[in-house]
């Protein structure tokens, strides 16, 4: 018989500056950023090897992509994956910015 796992969670954490999806209470996955202004720098996302290929990257991008607008912010596409994933899905253009140099700088400095 087939054991239906829970359905995923995610979270914003805003002391940690990051998204986290969880599976059974576990976290499975994390997309990191940081607020320059009005814009949320997305610039890293990482799912577990355990939890690999149930395409949990994508519904915790999803969220969070979702929230940034409810919070009136813009997105900065630097993790590869976000950027990827906005590729897909051009709802979210009207508030993508680009990666720019200064930007890079900027992330570069905040530190971790």
């Amino acid at each position: 018989m087939n054991q239906s796992s829970p359905a995923p969670v995610v979270e914003r954490v805003d002391a940690r500056h990051r998204y986290e999806i969880r599976v059974g209470g576990e976290r499975a996955g994390l997309t990191a950023y940081r607020d320059r202004g009005d814009q949320r720098v997305f610039f890293h996302t990482e799912v577990d090897d355990a939890y690999a290929g149930q395409g949990l990257a994508g519904q915790l991008v999803q969220y969070a992509l979702t929230d940034v607008r409810a919070l009136g912010k813009r997105i900065v596409p630097v993790c590869p994956y976000v950027a990827k994933f906005l590729k897909k899905h051009e709802e979210f253009a009207d508030i993508t910015d680009p990666v720019t140099p200064q930007i890079l700088d900027w992330l570069d400095s905040q530190g971790d």
